[in-house]
């Protein structure tokens, strides 16, 4: 019998062909790149740079090849399940780039038929094939793509369910704060009548001056703030709700003009100096005093609103400082708008899903970046920087409001082929950075 080491004539040709794979690997990354960058369907990808497109194609294709070579149904396994994790950590990266869902299909259409060119050029550069290996790498290669195409979908299923969790801990906490609304307006009554029972004497005279009208000023004063603050609040939730719905339809369409960002953010920042001021906190900026970008101007200033208004919100001493700068990565011109606080950060999964998931996005996209300088490149984009937090961590039931802000905030950047990123972590605050492309090919 052969030794265990002997391979077939099939086994060798497909170790072959995964070689030959591999030397061509940037070719067909060139090639996979250029084909999206062609499709009018796929408007993101020529807004990325070299290292921000690729993410994990590379390991998925390593796994591929590798899958080509096993001898084993051991090695065949382990490659397929590398190969299924590189898929999905591309489905991971894509959400955070701002990618449509349905780019992401498209995406891996092209892919697909890139690697099938290539394959049918090899066959026929090669007839004396045995009959067994472009079958099975055929097979390979549909087994590839289709998981590629569910694993990403399967990402965005669980980001869409994130995004909900957060919307439904944000209406709770609506209709506790309705609650609590009812309490203090019923206990203020309660207090004017026990005063006026006290004054006359009697329930059926106070009855008759609460119905009149007739209660001490202060108590007056007091329930009037109450429910103008509860009438605020909801009519801020409803307005969130109403923008959320008008994106999630896709009613809303970017509006591509030459504008100056610098100019829009520090006069966004100059208008909300006195709300800063007011509760002891600074608003700083930082940047050139002049970018001028292509891009939509009013869903960009309702990014930058929506992240300043939320930092601010959530900070208690300190303050937030707001920064912008143009990024040239290699193979995209871009520029990035940063929002730094020194509030107490995001808490848990179970207390800011979307956020939760948003971190993990952005560390998975920045180790990326770093496997990828094995080839002697420099890191084109650096983790958001975070400052040092002065306020206090707040209970879980009150570290609320971030779930339908912060779905506006990752629309707008998906329907401006924006990537968001979240950095914060313990005895640090949060900082928000979106990299928006300085260039659009055509409109969508």
């Amino acid at each position: 019998m052969p030794g265990a080491r002997d391979a077939s004539p099939e086994t060798e040709q497909l170790s072959a062909l995964a070689t030959h794979l591999g030397e061509r690997r940037e070719a067909l990354l060139r090639t996979w790149r250029q084909a999206a960058e062609n499709d009018p369907e796929l408007t993101t990808a020529s807004t990325l740079s070299r290292s921000q497109f690729r993410d994990h194609i590379p390991e998925v294709l390593d796994a591929f090849e590798r899958r080509l070579c096993a001898r084993h149904r051991t090695e065949m396994i382990e490659a397929a399940l590398e190969q299924k994790e590189g898929a999905a950590g591309h489905g991971v990266h894509r959400w955070q780039q701002g990618y449509q869902q349905r780019e992401v299909m498209w995406e891996w259409r092209h892919l697909q038929l890139c690697l099938v060119d290539e394959l049918e050029r090899y066959a026929a550069e090669h007839p004396d094939l045995a009959p067994g290996v472009m079958p099975k790498a055929r097979r390979a290669l549909a087994e590839l793509c289709s998981e590629g195409v569910c694993e990403s979908a399967g990402q965005y299923a669980r980001f869409q369910q994130t995004e909900a969790a957060g919307r439904v801990r944000d209406l709770e906490e609506a209709l506790r704060s309705l609650s609590d609304l009812e309490q203090q307006r019923a206990e203020a009554w309660r207090e004017a009548a026990h005063d006026l029972r006290g004054n006359l004497g009697a329930v059926k005279n106070a009855t008759e001056l609460l119905h009149d009208g007739d209660v001490p000023d202060a108590m007056r004063e007091r329930v009037l703030v109450l429910l103008q603050k509860g009438v605020t609040s909801l009519h801020e939730l409803l307005t969130d709700l109403m923008s959320l719905a008008r994106l999630e339809a896709g009613q809303e369409e970017r509006l591509v003009a030459s504008f100056d960002a610098a100019s829009m953010l520090q006069e966004l920042c100059d208008r909300e100096h006195a709300a800063a001021r007011a509760r002891g906190l600074f608003l700083a900026t930082e940047g050139p005093p002049a970018l001028l970008v292509e891009g939509d101007a009013v869903k960009t200033r309702r990014i930058a609103q929506n992240l300043v208004l939320n930092a601010l919100k959530f900070t208690e001493r300190g303050g937030v400082k707001v920064t912008w700068q143009e990024h040239d990565a290699a193979g995209a011109q871009q520029w990035i708008l940063c929002v730094q606080d020194t509030g107490p950060g995001f808490q848990t999964e179970a207390a800011a899903p979307l956020a939760y998931a948003l971190e993990q996005a952005t560390q998975e996209a920045h180790a990326v970046e770093e496997r990828d300088l094995g080839d002697g490149a420099v890191a084109e984009t650096a983790p958001a920087p975070t400052l040092a937090s002065q306020s206090e961590r707040k209970p879980m039931a009150s570290a609320t409001g971030e779930g339908i802000g912060l779905s506006i905030v990752k629309r707008l950047c998906d329907l401006l082929d924006a990537s968001l990123e979240l950095e914060t972590e313990s005895g640090r605050g949060s900082t928000f950075r979106v990299t928006f492309p300085r260039r659009y090919e055509a409109a969508p």
